[in-house]
């Protein structure tokens, strides 16, 4: 893996103040007086200012024709291997415990005997469903629109995370990501659209010196899934490291700051804790229904692998997975090599999760979509050597486009 340029905050506060700068010119009239006429015209160039920044506008744009080709590949995917109406073909296997649980809470359907599974799934993304069937009744609907708006947002914060990389780099970065292999679940009915637009910007706002913004996204992050813990474990070491940290003057008063994404886990715990009489019920219930115990992750491989050749329909499925993991472990290398401590204390913990604390490798593949620091490397990578990001998209933009024929006609991927 290439080394990542660093690139300070000050050139993107530069580039901040060039923006402003550029706003207070006065485009109606043809003349630059730089004056404003009034509060309304403010509220005008802010807005100006913030959808003017052309890397911005390129994410967007690889975003949205990114979802039109997923939905194309839908469409032409589905005669001969699935009739269900669109909505359904989003909304897969997990998707409805998130519905169930919005709908009933974690007991579950009456007529449902294994409700005790769904203390598995924290509690943001189904609060979150809830109060938009206020306004969208159909919680299917809900959830892809959830994941719509939220990948959105993901384009636009990974492009500026990039760009504090290296200059020019956003939209690479970006093509990277939505060619994902398993980007599919950006479109579906899952967490993790929702937990990277708020787990990205955390991140961008800690390299930009703000840890108490970027503390406050990574508990709301905290609150969707467990990874939560594993972007604060990152951001505190990325506060001990940088300059604007805890080296900083006074740097210690934002310390308690960090603290703030355990808030979430700890307080589902303590609700599990009076619900079941256990803390960890949500790990308990992965052991149960999912098979995700401690394991040697030697015996881990060799599960899969053996999976892979027993279960012929899943073979494809597995095959990605130790794939996957490959990638994972050489990343984590390329990063402690590199001495990229922040990532690390990101990754590794869940390499561990992954490769260690289940019986087979289980969601490797979609994890992959949380490892920023790999798109963020081929972005730029890409912009001195575009050969690197052809053969990228070579290898990747295939496979995401026959795992999006299959997760939405009924298979499993990732």
């Amino acid at each position: 893996m290439t080394e990542i340029q660093q690139a300070g905050t000050a050139r993107e506060q530069g580039a901040d103040e060039a923006s402003e700068k550029m706003t207070s010119v006065d485009s109606s009239g043809g003349t630059a007086t730089g004056e404003q006429t009034g509060p309304q015209s403010g509220r005008t160039w802010r807005a100006v200012w913030w959808l003017g920044r052309p890397s911005d506008r390129t994410a967007l744009l690889i975003w949205f024709f990114w979802q039109i080709a997923c939905y194309i590949y839908l469409i032409l995917a589905a005669p001969g291997r699935t009739e269900d109406p669109i909505l359904d073909r989003f909304n897969r296997y997990d998707s409805y415990n998130f519905m169930d649980i919005a709908r009933y809470g974690y007991d579950g359907r009456p007529e449902d005997q294994d409700s005790p599974r769904l203390v598995a799934f924290f509690p943001g993304l189904p609060l979150l469903l809830r109060a938009v069937q206020f306004v969208i009744p159909d919680l299917r609907l809900a959830l892809v629109l959830i994941s719509f708006v939220a990948s959105a947002v993901v384009a636009v914060a990974l492009s500026r995370l990039s760009e504090s990389y290296r200059e020019g780099s956003g939209h690479w970065t970006v093509l990277a990501f939505f060619c994902s292999p398993f980007a599919v679940f950006l479109l579906a009915g899952y967490t993790e659209a929702l937990f990277l637009a708020l787990a990205i910007p955390a991140w961008l706002l800690a390299r930009q010196g703000r840890w108490e913004a970027a503390a406050i996204c990574a508990a709301f992050a905290s609150s969707i899934r467990i990874s939560g813990l594993f972007l604060a474990l990152g951001l505190a070491v990325q506060f001990l490291v940088a300059r604007d940290g805890l080296r900083a003057p006074k740097g210690w008063r934002k310390a308690p700051w960090l603290l703030l994404p355990g808030v979430p886990v700890l307080a589902y715990m303590l609700y599990l804790w009076n619900r079941t009489g256990d803390l960890m019920a949500w790990k308990a219930a992965e052991a149960q229904y999912w098979g995700r115990y401690p394991e040697a992750p030697w015996n881990v491989f060799i599960n899969t692998w053996h999976r892979s050749i027993d279960e012929p329909f899943l073979t494809t499925s597995y095959r990605e997975e130790i794939i996957s993991a490959i990638v994972l472990v050489v990343l984590i290398l390329a990063r402690l090599v590199r001495r990229r401590w922040a990532d690390f204390a990101y990754l590794a913990p869940q390499a561990v999760a992954l490769l260690a604390m289940s019986s087979f490798y289980m969601s490797v593949g979609r994890a992959s979509l949380l490892w920023w620091p790999l798109y963020i490397s081929v972005g730029v990578v890409g912009t001195r050597r575009p050969w690197v990001l052809m053969a990228y998209i070579a290898v990747a933009a295939p496979v995401m486009a026959i795992n999006v024929g299959n997760f939405t006609t009924g298979a499993w991927v990732g």
